[in-house]
């Protein structure tokens, strides 16, 4: 039986490629993935666009050429020659997962509470303060008029009460409400308030007709607020699941944390003659130069991440399979970067990425110098050269793993690129300072 690694990454059920065609979120890189998973293993495009017509989604041709113009590259998809494998270890593999209803939420909602409907009072029946409690709480009353702000007050009292116990009753319950003291407004010819001899308020004998909508009025407001806490859910669940989701991440995050790491730089790139390799956790460099590479890919099976620059071109030039390992990638993360409105890009570089973020000016050095040490067997020449290389690499991986990005600087230009070697649950340095800050502690 063949083994999918990609659904057992993500542990998942393989899906059905024209189960999930119809789904809302399923643009053509998204099938794109659901094939890939589908399968188990790589495909060319030309073997997903046949996938596609198989499935009823397109007719072949206009399916590959779908395919061509999605960014079929693109993570959490990579290439190598002409087919395309999925990283299963990618964030974003796992998020259109989700999005695709291919996994359940890794927080399971909660269903809503079924509130069982009390009658409703009859038009004749006086409110309770108990009702405007319920009704006004932090409500915004703005566009209820103070007529009948007042006129709901004096029903639930019963009686007259002053202008400021009126007020002060309304403002109990809301800021949000424009009744004020003032009773010139109630003094006018057929108003529902009558003002007293003494200032105090009342319910004017012929303000029925007012009393009963203010009445309605309110009730209207409680039956929108009962509805709309049903369906909110309980803040103390919420803090419950979000407490749970926090500590299943951090135990993910130390997991992570535990797992060892090594860089990797070659020279030349295609056709390794040299190498250096720092272990992450040791802090300890080695190099390889000529025969000594046979004893590489050894070094590189015992590693549960490996990193560098292009690292899936670096470890097929090695003859080393990384199987299941997650790779680091430190390349940059996009080609280009636009400088303005004209149009004007800017070739993104790793050495660009290492100056801005780590401020090393020379982060590298140059090729047409590594191939003469190379020709003419300066080997110490060479290893120090490879040995500043591969630093200039960690300091870079170090930064985005700090810090969660990486820092692009080019004149005026400043910005921040997520580094995506770093998973979201690996805590990054604002994680640690709001950790700190709760539990009152120095950094």
């Amino acid at each position: 039986m063949i083994i999918n690694i990609y659904c057992q990454a993500l542990g998942i059920t393989p899906p059905k490629l024209k189960a999930v065609a119809g789904h809302r979120e399923a643009n053509t890189f998204a099938l794109l993935l659901v094939a890939l998973l589908e399968r188990g293993e790589a495909m060319s495009l030309a073997d997903v666009a046949a996938r596609f017509e198989e499935a009823g989604i397109a007719e072949r041709s206009r399916a590959l050429l779908s395919l061509q113009c999605c960014q079929p590259g693109r993570p959490p998809v990579y290439r190598e020659g002409d087919l395309y494998h999925l990283d299963p270890h990618d964030a974003e593999l796992d998020l259109w997962a989700f999005r695709l209803g291919l996994r359940p939420p890794k927080v399971a909602r909660i269903p809503p509470k079924v509130v069982e409907e009390t009658p409703r009072p009859a038009p004749e029946t006086a409110l309770t303060f108990s009702e405007l409690d319920e009704a006004w709480k932090d409500a915004s009353l703005l566009s209820w008029s103070a007529r009948r702000l007042a006129v709901a007050v004096l029903d639930a009292h019963g009686g007259s009460l002053t202008p400021a116990e009126v007020v002060s009753a309304v403002t109990a319950r809301t800021k949000w409400h424009g009744l004020k003291e003032d009773a010139a407004k109630f003094k006018r010819h057929g108003s529902a308030v009558d003002v007293l001899a003494d200032g105090r308020w009342a319910i004017a004998a012929s303000a029925d007709a007012t009393v009963k909508q203010a009445r309605a009025a309110v009730r209207d407001r409680i039956a929108v607020v009962r509805r709309y806490a049903a369906m909110r859910t309980d803040p103390t669940v919420i803090e419950q699941q979000r407490a749970e989701w926090e500590k299943k991440r951090a135990a993910h995050g130390a997991e992570l944390a535990s797992l060892s790491r090594a860089l990797l730089v070659v020279f030349p790139p295609h056709r390794p003659k040299a190498a250096a390799l720092l272990d992450v956790g040791e802090h300890a460099i080695t190099t390889f130069v000529g025969g000594e590479l046979a004893a590489l890919p050894m070094r590189l099976a015992s590693y549960d991440i490996l990193g560098g620059v292009e690292v899936r071109g670096s470890l097929r030039a090695l003859g080393f399979a990384p199987g299941e390992r997650r790779l680091a990638e430190l390349g940059p993360p996009q080609k280009t970067t636009k400088l303005n409105r004209r149009g004007r890009t800017l070739k993104i570089t790793t050495a660009l990425l290492v100056q801005g973020s780590c401020g090393i000016g020379k982060p590298f050095g140059d090729e047409k110098k590594l191939a003469e040490f190379l020709a003419k067997g300066e080997l110490t020449k060479l290893r120090r050269r490879l040995e500043a290389d591969v630093k200039s690499l960690y300091a870079l991986y170090e930064y985005g793993r700090l810090h969660g990005v990486v820092r692009l600087r080019w004149g005026f230009l400043d910005e921040r690129i997520p580094a995506p070697w770093v998973h979201h649950d690996e805590p990054v340095l604002y994680d640690i300072k709001r950790s700190a800050l709760a539990m009152n502690v120095p950094l």
